[in-house]
């Protein structure tokens, strides 16, 4: 069976760079559950595997404005457009539009 989801948790960590930690605070996973994951011994379901599929979109875009080694930094520290709150910890939250809007502003300045 192709665990579509640990396939996408390995993604993240490949191509942007992002630390097992750091999957792990924006899906509520225990680290060592992500782990499994990029082991390919489990599978994210439910609301973490939204998650995972919310990260991947966000990573998606901001790759396209910023070098990879810029990705997991921005990801993990307060952005002023946020109020000051993480994008990681705002994922894990489900508000994954608060994020993305932040990125539209970034992407384009007039349009939002």
């Amino acid at each position: 069976m192709f665990m579509v989801f640990a396939e996408e948790a390995r993604k993240l960590r490949r191509e942007a760079d992002l630390s097992a930690a750091q999957i792990a605070r924006a899906t509520g996973a225990a680290t060592s559950t992500v782990n499994g994951w990029l082991g390919r011994r489990s599978e994210p379901t439910g609301a973490r595997a939204e998650r995972i599929a919310e990260l991947a979109a966000i990573t998606e875009r901001l790759g396209l404005m910023m070098p990879k080694r810029h990705i997991p930094v921005w990801l993990s520290r307060p952005i002023e457009a946020l109020d000051d709150r993480c994008p990681l910890d705002l994922i894990a939250a489900g508000d994954y539009r608060l994020v993305a809007r932040a990125i539209s502003a970034i992407e384009d300045p007039g349009a939002v």
